[in-house]
Order: structure tokens, then C-alpha cells, then sequence
């Protein structure tokens, strides 16, 4: 069950309005790593976790939060527009250097949603649920959470660094400092599941049906040694089963590929010095009478 509270989590009030940053706001809302995915990709984690309750219980948590968060960035981008000097920003995005950097407010704002958030992001690409991860194996989607809280602390820290608006900039330090807690939440939560699993997922798969001799061999596929000095090259791998090896020159291990040609009806290109496939007409499409 969830229930609203009027109250926003953290305050949402801009000094004073501006269309143009609204329109850059959108993308910590319905971006690849806004508000939105992350607040989705949470819940759904939680609904479908059939691990420990623990974690369950953790994902519903934090899902729900970003729906506050959802709500204060909406809240934002709306006072932002609230009496905006609109002719006064498409005019000065009239000049060719200007228009070039802000592009203008979102005509969007205007047109669809009357001085409104969308569920967008800040070039008006719709929000959409492939931005979303929850495959029921949770160090898998804890990885990925830390790397959409990663992504997102880091959009929002660069959003904070263009503006100069006082209001503006502490709801975006709020934001930032979840962030801080959410990606040190997520290691903790990795680490913990490492403890009692292996490193590798999904670490339920017996690792004698892997092909072991490359298993743990970083291979040069460019030109340069440099990647021969990281940490990834040599000494244990991370999860404690072997060790790396750096393979300088990897060489092919496969077949040189030969297709069959392709049956007459699939009408492919002939292939010079074979003669062509008999025709059946059995499985040509007949015109309708």
C-alpha cells in the first residue's frame, strides 16, 4: 500500500523562474538514469525479490523515496515555468551562439503540458521502461543500481554546477547527498552478497562448462602494452579462483565461416562456380485466383 504525504521530502523552490534550465531538469526526471527509471527499477527489484527479506524490504525503501523524488524535481520544473518571461527566453535564443548552447525552452512545456513536467527527457525522448533492470538476480541488479545511482549523482552534479539559482542548487545538493548515501548503499549491499556467493554472475553455473582456458585471460585486441600494467593483467582475479594472465598476441581459435547456399525460393545471390538450387515450386507462394 502507499499513501502521499503533502509535504514534499525536501524543499523544491526556485528564486525565480527559467524555462531554459526546466528544460535541462527533465533529464534527471525521465532520463536513461532519472528519478524515474531508478524509482521504477527499485519497485519492480522489490515486488519480484524472492531472496531475503531483508533485501526486499531495502529495495521497497529506496523505491519509494525516488518516487519523492520524482515528485520534487515535477514540483520544480513547474515553478521553474510558473510566470516565466517566455518571449524573453525564445528571443534570446535567437542568436545563433546563445541558441547553440541553450536551444531554448521546451515548447513542449507550453504546448502539451501547460507549463508542466513531462514524463521526459530534457530533448523530449519519452521516458520508457528499457531503461529499467530487475532480473531477479540481485548482485546483478545491485551492480546496476550502483551504476545508475553512479550516472545519475553525476548528471546531477553537473546540473548543480549550471546554475546559480539558490533555491535551485539546494534541492540539487538534497539530491546529491542521496546519491552519496544510495551508492554507498548499493557496495554495501554487493559486498555483503559477494561474502556468501561468488563474485561472478550468476555464480550458481558450474564453471567446468566454461571454456576455464580463457577464463581468466585479458586479451590485447589493440595496438600497445599499456593494458598490460592494470590491475585486471596480473595476480588474483576478483573472485579468488585463479589468477590473470595477459595474453599479448590472442590468436583465432575458430573456423573460417562457409555458409550453405541459400534455397531458390529465398532469391539470395548465386554463389559464382556452384551451379543454382533446384527450384520447388511447392514452396513458391501461389497468386490468389
Amino acid at each position: 500500500m502507499f499513501y502521499h504525504i503533502k509535504e514534499l521530502q525536501y524543499n523544491a523552490k526556485p528564486e525565480k523562474p527559467d524555462p531554459v534550465y526546466a528544460k535541462k531538469l527533465q533529464e534527471i526526471l525521465g532520463g536513461q538514469f532519472g528519478e524515474m527509471s531508478v524509482m521504477i527499477q527499485y519497485l519492480f527489484q522489490g515486488w519480484n525479490c524472492r531472496g531475503e527479506q531483508k533485501y526486499r524490504d531495502m529495495l521497497l525503501d529506496i523505491g519509494t523515496e525516488e518516487i519523492a523524488h520524482v515528485e520534487m524535481i515535477a514540483t520544480m520544473i513547474a515553478q521553474l515555468l510558473d510566470g516565466a518571461p517566455v518571449q524573453d527566453q525564445e528571443e534570446a535564443a535567437k542568436n545563433p551562439i546563445i541558441h547553440s548552447v541553450l536551444g531554448g525552452m521546451n515548447p513542449q512545456h507550453v504546448i502539451v503540458s501547460g507549463l508542466g513536467a513531462t514524463p521526459t527527457d530534457s530533448t523530449g525522448y519519452p521516458w520508457n521502461s528499457r531503461y529499467t533492470i530487475a532480473s531477479g538476480n540481485m548482485l546483478a541488479d545491485f551492480r546496476a543500481n550502483l551504476n545508475a545511482e553512479s550516472q545519475g549523482r553525476l548528471q546531477v552534479v553537473r546540473l548543480y554546477e549550471s546554475t546559480t539559482d539558490p533555491g535551485v542548487r539546494d534541492m540539487l545538493s538534497f539530491l546529491i547527498a542521496r546519491d552519496t548515501m544510495h551508492q554507498n548503499q548499493w557496495m554495501a549491499a554487493i559486498e555483503e552478497l559477494e561474502q556468501n556467493q561468488k563474485a561472478i554472475v550468476p555464480s550458481t553455473f558450474p564453471q567446468d562448462l566454461e571454456k576455464q582456458e580463457v577464463s581468466y585471460s585479458f586479451m590485447n585486441f589493440s595496438r600497445g602494452e599499456e593494458s598490460s600494467q592494470g590491475r585486471w593483467a596480473s595476480g588474483p582475479s576478483m573472485d579468488g579462483q585463479a589468477n590473470f594472465e595477459y595474453d599479448g598476441s590472442p590468436k583465432a581459435m575458430g573456423q573460417i565461416p562457409s555458409l550453405s547456399q541459400a534455397p531458390a525460393y529465398i532469391h539470395d545471390s548465386p554463389i559464382p562456380g556452384t551451379p543454382p538450387p533446384s527450384v520447388d515450386k511447392a514452396n513458391f507462394s501461389q497468386p490468389n485466383q
